[in-house]
């Protein structure tokens, strides 16, 4: 998805781009190949009359919009490749904005503006230099330059560029046009910028050009899947092949990152806490632009020989990405710096603004959660049940039906007052089921039971057969007088031993591959067994690690009686996917994933390589949160559960293993030794093994985004 979330800022990208479309910014570019005096002056009155490059400025400089509104402005521009210096001229009318440089921000606004962001310049009474790039001066009337005075200390100047000589270049972006500056003239003919450091111009040159890398990405992951769709090869679309549907999937990973770290780049900035601005842009600095690269790339490679013809517009896309980074720098640097940053404490934090919707039910939450908070621990379980926020996004009455607002007012009150609620583990996917689709003599008999602990459950789905794809299951239910008898073999089953019920899938109905399509759906049917029945047989399953965590079961002509059936015979297929239609929202959190936090205090006095990696590692934890906090405001704008989230999952997944490995290889050679710390660390680096298998394989997930969410044929 773009970086906007809102209703308004999803129109103002659908907007913008179909105006950007209309301007025909890749043939503009074409045209002007070679001739590095070209301005592209005919695009650059649309950017003037829509306002696009003063949009961040304040009200009373001509803009009144936030830097997120910039960027989403800037994102929806470079999906279409606008040529022209936009991304110069927004971040000097920003600035020029915040210093209160009304006639600058609307001489930038109808000009451009060209950025250099080192101070090269030498200031004195004459401003006197030359600039070695300039970034955006192609047809720019003002030049955003810095300088040092003999002292050490950053100025920073608009200059008009028929003050200086510049020497246009024409560089590999074929959209944008660098220049080589020589100043030479009064302090006083120039504008000073108060206030401006080239550490603030940094971060905001970043936000904004991570918002142009979103909008190249989105551009190639949509190119690339559009293609695999109607690209034949060998009797079929070459999306039907795992290869493409797996690079196409990679690409969605890293195009919805990108965006995640744009938007919240942008959102650190509008919020005003400059530590917190310069994490997410050191976050944005690490991902967004080797992403951009990434995915351009990619979808050359999807397009194959086409791809890689000078007609097709790929390779300019790929150009303005390599553009961005060797402007700003590849991710390396950038998570060098902001391993520094998380090493000395700083940690992104995000909180989600809920506009004033929580305001008629915060203080009654309030006061429950105070009522609990005051109760004995043991105690805590019971009152969160009785008041109905241990699930509160469960139907009456054992939850509230609670919606997205009210959910995170719950979420945000127990954690201040220190509550914290019992993980109910398998009983969370059991219950729900249950609520839903069960009868009423089956949530009278396990609902409440469940919530309070009383009854533990186990998931008997997997088996030796049938894992990512469970529709093979064999275990068969066979019709007996008053129920069902069970046989067969489940595996990968977690608290199997300590389970009072599990919720279990068996075949009613042989299977019959001749029925096609869905086949192996069919005649799947859902039950609840008593783990207590004759005829289980469980037997720990020793892993990697050393520990038993999962057991096989063995069913034996086990019975369940009819009334143990949860919804019809021959449809827990369906029950086995669904979910409550009131989902959970989870409370906003950007905490650092546990082995990053441990490689953070591993590398602290080391090099700059090592700090490098974890650096990298802090990133993907922060991605992966702010994916979650990304789904959790759609869920508030009342839209369900997109792309995000099914890309959190993945990169989660790689987010915990690579930091577990990261931690071991931090250790050295004392990895080796019996110390209770590292033999902690290295049976996480272990255990994490299992998670890209466990609820089917990272290969099979991918497939699965690749059909459903990005279209892939079959």
């Amino acid at each position: 998805m773009p970086i906007g979330i809102t209703d308004e800022h999803q129109a103002l990208s659908e907007s913008l781009r179909d105006w950007a479309k209309g301007l025909g910014g890749t043939a503009l570019a074409r045209a002007a190949e070679g001739e590095p005096a070209a301005s592209f002056v005919d695009a650059w009155r649309g950017v003037e009359e829509y306002g696009v490059a003063g949009i961040a400025a304040p009200e009373p400089s001509g803009g009144g919009g936030t830097l997120l509104d910039a960027a989403v402005a800037v994102e929806a521009c470079a999906h279409e490749l606008l040529p022209g210096p936009l991304l110069g001229s927004t971040v000097a009318a920003y600035h020029a904005g915040a210093a209160g440089l009304v006639d600058i921000v609307e001489a930038v606004s109808g000009g451009g503006c060209g950025i250099a962001l080192e101070p090269a310049l030498e200031a004195g009474d004459r401003l006197v230099g030359v600039v070695p790039v300039v970034y955006d001066a192609g047809g720019a009337a003002q030049l955003l330059l810095g300088a040092r005075t003999t002292e050490g200390a950053e100025r920073w100047f608009f200059v008009r560029a028929d003050q200086a000589g510049v020497r246009l270049q024409a560089g590999p972006d074929l959209t944008r046009r660098v220049a080589e500056v020589r100043v030479d003239i009064a302090v006083g003919d120039a504008v000073e910028v108060p206030g401006l450091s080239e550490g603030s111009l940094r971060r905001t040159t970043m936000t904004l050009a991570a918002a142009e890398a979103s909008g190249i990405a989105q551009w190639s992951l949509s190119t690339a899947v559009e293609y695999a769709k109607v690209r034949e090869q060998f009797g079929a679309p070459i999306g039907s092949f795992q290869a493409i549907k797996h690079l196409c999937a990679q690409m969605l990973e890293t195009t919805e990152a990108i965006a995640a770290v744009a938007w919240d780049a942008a959102c650190a900035a509008d919020d005003g806490d400059t530590t917190q601005w310069a994490l997410a842009a050191g976050v944005a600095g690490v991902t967004a632009l080797d992403g951009a690269v990434s995915v351009a790339q990619d979808c050359i490679q999807v397009l194959g020989g086409i791809g890689f013809t000078f007609e097709h517009d790929a390779h300019l896309y790929l150009r303005r990405a390599v553009a961005l980074r060797s402007l700003l720098g590849g991710g390396d640097a950038h998570a060098a710096e902001l391993a520094r940053q998380a090493v000395a404490g700083s940690r992104r934090t995000v909180r989600v603004d809920l506009d004033g919707e929580d305001e008629a039910v915060r203080p009654g939450v309030r006061e429950t959660v105070s009522t609990i908070a005051a109760l004995p621990e043991a105690d805590r379980r019971s009152a969160l049940v009785d008041s109905r926020y241990l699930a509160p996004h469960w139907p009456a009455p054992h939850g509230l039906g609670a919606g997205p607002v009210e959910q995170l007012v719950i979420d945000e009150e127990l954690a201040a007052a220190g509550v914290v609620r019992p993980d109910i583990k398998i009983a969370g996917w059991a219950v729900p089921t249950i609520l839903n689709h069960g009868t009423d003599a089956q949530r009278e008999r396990f609902v409440d039971a469940s919530l309070r602990g009383e009854i533990i459950w186990c998931q008997l789905f997997s088996e030796p057969g049938a894992g990512s794809d469970l529709a093979s299951l064999a275990t068969r239910a066979e019709r007996v007088e008053g129920g069902w008898r069970l046989t067969g073999q489940k595996v990968w089953t977690s608290l199997a031993a300590d389970a009072d019920w599990a919720i279990a899938l068996a075949r009613t109905t042989p299977l019959d591959e001749s029925e096609g399509k869905g086949a192996k759906q069919r005649g799947i049917t859902y039950f609840l067994l008593d783990m207590r029945s004759e005829g289980i047989d469980v037997r720990p399953l020793r892993e990697m690690t050393g520990d038993a965590l999962f057991n096989e079961v063995f069913l034996d002509g086990v019975f369940v009686a009819d009334d143990l059936v949860v919804g019809e015979v021959g449809g827990g297929w369906r029950l086995a996917r669904t979910t409550l239609a009131n989902e959970r929202v989870a409370m906003a959190s950007t905490n650092l994933e546990g082995s990053v936090e441990r490689a953070l205090e591993l590398v602290a006095g080391r090099g700059e390589s090592d700090h490098g990696r974890v650096g990298r590692a802090v990133a993907l934890s922060t991605v992966c949160a702010l994916l979650g906090v990304r789904s959790t405001l759609k869920a508030l704008a009342g839209r369900g559960p997109g792309a995000e989230s099914s890309v959190a999952k993945l990169l989660t997944v790689r987010n915990r293993q690579d930091a577990s490995e990261l931690v071991v290889d931090l250790l050295g050679p004392l990895a080796l030794t019996d110390d209770p710390q590292v033999r902690a660390d290295v049976h996480q680096s272990q255990l994490t093994r299992c998670l890209s298998i466990a609820g089917g394989t990272t290969q099979v997930l991918r497939n699965v985004a690749a059909e459903r969410i990005l279209g892939l044929p079959r």
